[in-house]
C-alpha cells in the first residue's frame, strides 16, 4: 500500500467519522502546516494556534473536500487563508527573534556544530524579516513556491487567484525582496 493509497483511505475513513484516521492525516501534515503558518505569521505561538485552527476547520469541513484535488493543496489552502485573515486583522506584523522556524519537535534536536546553528538561525531571522515586508497574499505565494515547491497552478488554486496573478505577485514580491536586501546591504556599509 502506497502513501497516497493510505492517505485516500484515511480521508475516506475520516469523512465517515473515524477520528484515528483523521489523526493520521494530522500527523502526516502537521509540520508542513505549522511551517507555512510560521513563515506567514512569524511567531511560533501564533503558528501553533493557526495550525490547530487549520486542522479544526479541515475536520469540520472534511465533507466538502473534493477527492479530485490534492489533499495537501486543500489543507494548505485552509492554512493560507486563515493566516492571511490573521495578518489582515493585526495589520502590523512583528517578529519575535526568540521564535524558531523549525517545528516544535525539531527544537530539541542536537546539532553537532553550534556555530552552524547560530549562522542558520541568523539566516532564518533575515528571511523572516524579509517576508514581513510583503503583503499577506504575496507572503503566502512566496512561501508556497519556494518552501513547498508548489506549481503556479497549485498556488493559484490554494490562494483562489489566477495563474497570471500568481506569476505577477511572485515577480513583484521577488523584486520587493531584492530591493529590501539591497537597502539592508547599503545601510550596512
Amino acid at each position: 500500500m502506497t502513501n497516497e493509497t493510505n492517505e485516500t483511505e484515511w480521508i475516506k475513513l475520516a469523512q465517515e467519522g473515524n477520528q484515528a484516521a483523521f489523526g493520521r492525516l494530522v500527523g502526516a501534515y502537521q509540520t508542513p502546516v505549522y511551517n507555512l503558518a510560521y513563515r506567514m505569521l512569524g511567531n511560533a505561538g501564533e503558528a501553533e494556534d493557526a495550525a490547530q485552527e487549520t486542522f479544526l476547520r479541515a475536520y469540520t469541513h472534511l465533507h466538502s473536500y473534493d477527492p479530485l484535488r490534492p489533499f495537501r493543496s486543500w489543507l494548505l489552502s485552509i492554512a493560507s487563508h486563515y493566516c492571511i485573515d490573521q495578518l489582515r486583522r493585526r495589520r502590523i506584523t512583528w517578529l519575535s527573534f526568540e521564535d524558531e522556524i523549525a517545528a516544535p519537535e525539531r527544537l530539541a534536536s542536537d546539532s553537532p556544530n553550534p556555530e552552524a546553528m547560530v549562522a542558520q538561525r541568523e539566516r532564518e531571522e533575515q528571511v523572516q524579516q524579509l517576508l514581513a515586508v510583503l503583503s499577506p497574499t504575496d507572503r503566502a505565494a512566496i512561501t508556497l513556491r519556494y518552501w513547498y515547491d508548489c506549481s503556479y497552478e497549485e498556488i493559484a488554486e490554494t490562494l483562489s487567484l489566477t495563474v497570471s496573478a500568481i506569476k505577477s505577485r511572485l515577480h513583484r514580491a521577488r523584486h520587493s525582496l531584492a530591493r529590501t536586501m539591497e537597502g539592508e546591504t547599503d545601510n550596512a556599509l
